[in-house]
């Protein structure tokens, strides 16, 4: 059985986040997404203002500079580095292990933001280095850089951030501090719990009867957290009895594939197939996640295809953007399965991370229902990555 994604894995029950801190992370996302600057306090004392890169421009990195303890530095993740052509220092990443953990680059060096944000080729490479970095990662990234790399990502931004340093002191009242000076405040711990918090909180906020091409015995049911996150669908089919295994299919949005047909992959063809496949079945669930491009959004999946593009895999692109190769997790799949009391199901998957993730919270797959459909021409690349990098099993 394949373990879970180890991505925030070491999240347990005792980091529990009340809907109001959550409320409290959707508004530092925000501020991120716009352009502002966010407090993130850790455990420890430590502290940090954060800015997106993305959205990091003159004004923002002057203010930044005016208000932390020292000078702003350059957080992205250990990937996204090597991408643009940062050579890690072997006593960096003799401690990183495979991880792909924050490092940082020196602004006051003459690294502009922007180097970081746009995808390159190898060719590109060695002539960014070389222009723009005088000199290599200087550091291991400061604890409270994993929180603020974590909140863009959850803001579905570029893993990068500026990050102003603020001084150590546990007892020093940040909260009240950023307040007097017009800046979000958020605690890391509730960064870190945040997801596994909102998929705990979702609650069905709607459901209607919506019949479909193929599946005409059809409704919807719509879950949201409490803090009005981001919301998933169930696609319920037929009449379910959760006394017997269900046949399920979960299914990451996909705008370009689920809309628009894109033939660069087989998204559109995988949810009409299992939707048809349920409804020849009798009846069955099809829950459709909000974790657009394997979680990385769907603007930075564009980003990837424009890295495709110039010849890297669909994994390796991923990768180039500073992401690990698959960033979701089915805390929300689990929890609104067991919230319409289905305890067992036949998975219609290809994907053994899948399987491992529900199993290890508490669901039960007492079978994988195989889900392939033919290449088109245009995804034979994309297919074949899937079966020999990620382990899909077609």
């Amino acid at each position: 059985m394949p373990t879970p994604s180890s991505r925030r894995s070491d999240v347990k029950p005792a980091d529990a986040v009340s809907p109001s801190r959550l409320a409290i992370v959707e508004r530092a996302v925000a501020e991120l997404r716009r352009g502002g600057v966010v407090l993130v306090r850790d455990t420890d004392g430590s502290a940090g203002l954060a800015a997106a890169a993305e959205s990091c421009g003159d004004t923002t990195l002057s203010r930044l500079r005016g208000l932390a303890s020292d000078a702003p530095v350059l957080v992205t993740t250990r990937r996204r580095a090597e991408a643009v052509g940062i050579e890690i220092p072997p006593h960096i990443a003799g401690g990183m292990g495979d991880a792909n953990k924050p490092v940082t680059l020196d602004l006051p060096s003459g690294v502009p933001v922007d180097v970081i944000l746009h995808p390159t080729t190898p060719d590109q490479r060695a002539h960014i280095a070389t222009r723009h970095l005088s000199r290599p990662i200087a550091s291991h990234a400061p604890a409270i850089a994993e929180a603020a790399i974590e909140l863009s990502k959850l803001a579905r931004l570029m893993p990068a951030v500026v990050l102003g340093p603020l001084a150590r002191d546990r007892t020093r009242p940040w909260r009240e501090w950023a307040a007097t000076r017009d800046v979000a405040y958020v605690d890391a711990d509730d960064v870190r719990g945040y997801e596994k918090q909102a998929a705990s909180e979702l609650r069905p906020v709607a459901d209607a009867r919506v019949p479909l091409e193929n599946a005409e015995n059809a409704r919807i049911v719509a879950w949201r957290p409490a803090d009005g996150g981001k919301e998933h669908l169930a696609i319920v089919i037929g009449e379910i009895n959760p006394t017997a295994p269900v046949l399920v299919r979960l299914h990451s949005e996909c705008f370009t594939g689920d809309l628009l047909a894109s033939l660069r992959c087989d998204c559109g063809e995988q949810l009409r197939g299992a939707i048809a496949e349920i409804a020849r079945h009798g009846s069955g669930v099809l829950l459709y996640l909000a974790q657009e491009g394997r979680g990385i959004g769907l603007v930075n999946k564009l980003r990837a295809y424009q890295l495709q593009d110039g010849g890297f895999d669909t994994v390796d692109a991923n990768e180039q953007l500073g992401f690990d190769p698959d960033e979701r997790l089915y805390w929300p799949a689990a929890t609104i399965l067991q919230q319409m009391g289905i305890a067992k199901i036949r998975l219609m998957t290809n994907n053994p991370e899948k399987i491992g993730q529900l199993s290890s919270y508490g669901i039960d797959v007492v079978e994988r229902v195989r889900h392939v459909f033919p290449a088109n021409g245009h995804n034979e690349k994309y297919l074949r990555t899937k079966a020999e990098k990620s382990g899909h099993l077609f």
